[in-house]
């Protein structure tokens, strides 16, 4: 809840720069006026024609690999956000229309999925309305999966079981509301990897390319985790620091709290907060796996969402509590209240709902670490020198997630979609906090918390 505040120390240059998204590389089509050109998706620098238009190499590899893994995503606002190369990846449904739209060409992906084009030749293609919205909710790549499941030759598995596969979520989409889309992309992933051998990375969860999913119309079936799911599930909450917050939050009684003073036990808090992101860091049993440079690359640009969420979650309790309690003998000024941005109304809106549907979930400890760790493994930040092997990790723990709340929750069928569904909101809000202006920080902190603490007293 604190990524706005630390726009302070930004100012102050003590924390990096952000970091815009960045895309797998891949061989780019030469072009001799690609420096002269800016991407039709993005408004970045181009660097050549990628599958049949002048596009960057974010746009590129985002595009390649929204198609190749069948990803379905979601707009949670009108499907029409602006495409820049700042705001490109807080809207992934709005970034793959738009390059739909400008005639992106499936067709010159490779199947196998690796770098270079299938036909360089191949130029953009102009689709209806029509065939968009079936990419986009889905509905083609569920056909496709219909098409090889009744006609397919190579496998003799049983329709029940190919059927029940397409209900496995897919890694870094953003899950739709629809179960049987939402949950399509596994399919891909898997083929991906069943028949070659199976990497380090995932050689402690077998299972999971074998098992098939519940079935709405049967009762979910008892199963145990995996003792390396566990294992490295158990480290990662190891890793976070769970302790109460150390900051002192205690007013006495009748004190009229100042602006000034609110926003100051704020940055406070911000700052203890991001000092236990980056011990976590340090603690993650994949820490030797990746650089330094890339971890800087990282943090600096996911610190305001792992705050943002381990407010919301862990934290809950002191910042719902005591927090609200010194917020609320903070009086803003009228100029304040009239003052108060668009932009800040809408994350207040968000934040609120945020908070609820947490609230709602009653987030484990386990599940939050590894939701955190799936948010800080971000495969699209721009300058990462290892961004296949972050993607590998990211998958790691999304289908370690994945089982945990399976074997946990048997139960709650779509509590891990709805889980997954949170950190692209979390995103989105942390990115809208940067638009508002530090003076008001104190007012929308006090609206939210009041809020949420007087809503969930009501039940």
């Amino acid at each position: 809840m604190y990524s706005g505040i630390l726009l302070s120390h930004k100012k102050r240059g003590e924390i990096l720069p952000f970091a815009t998204t960045w895309m797998d590389l891949e061989v780019s089509v030469p072009d001799d006026r690609a420096e002269q050109r800016t991407c039709l998706i993005c408004g970045d620098r181009a660097t050549g024609l990628h599958y049949g238009i002048i596009s960057c190499e974010g746009c590129k590899g985002f595009f390649k690999r929204s198609i190749c893994n069948k990803r379905v995503y979601r707009c949670s606002r009108d499907k029409n956000c602006v495409m820049s190369r700042k705001q490109r990846n807080r809207c992934q449904y709005c970034r793959l229309l738009k390059c739909l739209q400008m005639g992106m060409n499936r067709k010159a992906i490779r199947e196998d999925g690796m770098p270079g084009g299938r036909n360089k030749s191949i130029g953009p293609v102009q689709i209806s309305e029509e065939e968009i919205e079936r990419i986009m909710s889905g509905q083609e790549f569920e056909e496709e999966a219909n098409h090889w499941s009744n006609h397919g030759d190579s496998d003799h598995s049983s329709p029940g079981n190919r059927a029940s596969e397409s209900n496995q979520p897919s890694p870094g989409s953003t899950l739709s509301s629809s179960r049987s889309v939402e949950l399509n992309g596994f399919v891909a992933f898997r083929d991906q990897y069943v028949g070659m051998s199976v990497p380090p990375h995932y050689q402690y969860i077998p299972h999971l390319f074998s098992y098939p999913a519940h079935s709405p119309l049967l009762p979910p079936q008892a199963r145990s985790l995996d003792p390396q799911s566990y294992s490295l599930i158990h480290q990662l909450v190891s890793a976070e620091d769970l302790e109460p917050l150390g900051t002192p939050m205690l007013i006495e009684d009748g004190y009229a709290v100042t602006q000034a003073e609110l926003f100051a036990l704020l940055c406070r808090l911000a700052d203890e907060l991001l000092f236990r992101q980056i011990a976590w860091i340090k603690k993650l049993p994949f820490f030797c796996e990746l650089s330094i440079k890339d971890y800087t690359c990282l943090l600096s640009s996911t610190w305001q969402e792992l705050i943002l969420l381990s407010s919301l979650t862990v934290y809950s309790k002191q910042i719902f509590g005591e927090l609200a309690d010194v917020t609320a003998k903070y009086s803003p000024s009228d100029e304040e209240l009239h003052r108060f941005s668009d932009e800040g109304m809408e994350v207040i809106e968000r934040l609120i709902y945020l908070y609820h549907k947490f609230h709602q979930l009653k987030v484990s400890n386990e599940e939050y670490a590894c939701m955190k760790a799936i948010n800080f493994l971000n495969q699209d930040i721009r300058g990462l020198s290892s961004a296949s092997q972050l993607e590998q990790l990211n998958k790691r723990y999304w289908y370690i997630c994945q089982d945990f709340t399976e074997y946990k929750y048997t139960h709650q069928p779509n509590r891990f979609p709805d889980l997954m569904m949170c950190l692209p909101e979390i995103r989105y809000i942390a990115g809208k906090m940067v638009n508002v202006p530090l003076e008001q920080l104190p007012l929308l902190f006090k609206v939210v918390l009041h809020s949420c603490k007087t809503s969930v007293g009501k039940e």
